[in-house]
């Protein structure tokens, strides 16, 4: 939407008070981000009021699930537009009548008009949109429609777009990104276009990862990529949800426990040195004292790098609303504490191994949280969810937002750790300006 409203001549702001048109993106997948959406949907109604601005435009899943709501209930809000009517924005913001839209199933491609919404050393691309599996806890797929995939030379040239822009690091998104290419009838299509942009040239050394992997679809063949390939990070996102065979029975997605480990066993034996995240949901219909019990040994077992815990949420549209054996809040928060400290104790001693390592690090800026430490990312710590790499020291030059250097890890907390930026070694092409803080 920002790619098509600045290719139109309109101005980008992200002060709300400055903007003549406010637009609201929003997620409805969990009660949490419905309560966030609509908040700030309202607050900046308010600029309507105080501001300059003269239209509230509201997009994104709330509006899939909720349009007539919205339009009934918040008379502030000026247009909605949904996930697939993205092509309305500018008609939108300029106050014209939306045209008519057989709600075709939208997929942006490489000549779709781009802003990145993102700092200049790392972009997103997506790769595929929708979902075709039946996982009873979710909603995507009412809302993001039948999985489908891009075409495969659309991915290439827009990475390869975004690192001759100075991108350093791509991450590619989708809500199944393994199952890319098989609308198109490919098999293992994910392995052949990682080999494909891992052979793309660039100027400088690139980071190339995914995200969320369905575990039965990670393929040896796709494993043998990324171990072959040293643009391809060494970093597996892999949501696994839970452990209790018959919990996931009821989330429709099978497996166990024990094949899972026997999965995240073959995975290490393939790719040396990798990082496994995943992410689970406690509290699910039907969760029993021993399934949950199941699930904490599994994740003593397994071991991960980087772990996300759920509460699940009872979404009145997904299938699991209709499942008997719900679990009482409190207990769900009470899992959700426990499990989070199972990892925590396993992070901070996987993290104290790393004391006296020299690693790869992607330079982000100075920390947010204090002036005096720098920010980077190891290739096993994806951008925005995992830990970060903190610098509290540097030999030779003062470290600079976008580079990639190495740095010696001198201390390390539960999910972070420090170290001391090494001299550089990366050679800068000529022509690149770095962009430094204050900048």
């Amino acid at each position: 939407m920002m790619g098509e409203l600045v290719s139109r001549g309109h101005e980008l702001t992200s002060r709300p008070d400055q903007a003549e048109v406010l637009v609201v993106n929003t997620c409805s997948f969990i009660d949490p981000a419905k309560k966030e959406s609509i908040d700030t949907i309202l607050e900046m109604a308010e600029y309507k009021r105080v501001g300059r601005a003269k239209r509230l435009i509201v997009a994104g899943c709330l509006v899939e699930r909720y349009r007539e709501d919205i339009r009934k209930n918040l008379p502030e809000v000026d247009a909605v537009i949904g996930t697939n009517e993205l092509s309305q924005i500018v008609s939108l913001c300029e106050g014209l009548p939306a045209e008519t839209n057989p709600i075709e199933p939208y997929l942006y491609h490489d000549l779709t008009p781009r802003v990145l919404a993102t700092p200049k050393h790392f972009a997103y691309i997506k790769i595929a949109e929708g979902c075709d599996h039946p996982c009873t806890f979710c909603v995507i797929p009412q809302y993001r429609g039948a999985f489908r995939s891009r075409r495969f030379e659309s991915v290439i040239a827009e990475a390869t777009r975004l690192f001759s822009q100075g991108v350093r690091e791509i991450s590619l998104i989708g809500q199944d990104t393994t199952c890319f290419g098989e609308d198109f009838g490919l098999t293992d299509g994910l392995a052949a276009l990682l080999g494909r942009l891992a052979q793309i040239e660039t100027p400088q050394e690139k980071w190339i990862r995914f995200l969320y992997a369905y575990p039965n679809k990670v393929t040896q063949k796709l494993l043998d990529t990324i171990a072959a390939h040293p643009a391809l990070v060494k970093y597996i996102d892999m949501p696994l949800q839970h452990a209790s065979a018959p919990v996931l029975k009821r989330m429709k997605r099978g497996a166990s426990g024990d094949i899972f480990l026997k999965l995240i066993e073959r995975i290490r034996r393939t790719i040396p040195g990798v990082a496994i995240r995943t992410s689970m949901i406690v509290g699910f219909p039907g969760e029993t004292a021993e399934d949950f019990e199941t699930l904490c040994q599994f994740v003593q077992a397994a071991q991960f790098d980087r772990l996300g815990v759920f509460s699940y949420s009872d979404e009145d549209s997904s299938a699991s609303f209709h499942l008997d054996g719900k679990v009482d809040g409190r207990t769900i928060y009470n899992r959700k504490r426990h499990l989070l400290a199972i990892q925590r104790k396993i992070s901070k001693a996987r993290n104290r191994r790393l004391v006296g390592q020299e690693v790869p690090i992607l330079v982000e800026g100075p920390s947010k949280e204090t002036d005096l430490l720098w920010e980077g990312r190891m290739p096993t710590q994806a951008p925005e969810i995992d830990g970060v790499t903190l610098i509290n020291d540097y030999e030779g030059a003062a470290p600079r937002t976008g580079e990639m250097r190495r740095l010696r890890i001198t201390e390390t907390h539960d999910y972070d750790v420090l170290g001391t930026l090494l001299p550089e070694t990366e050679k800068q092409p000529s022509g690149l300006v770095s962009i430094t803080a204050g900048v």
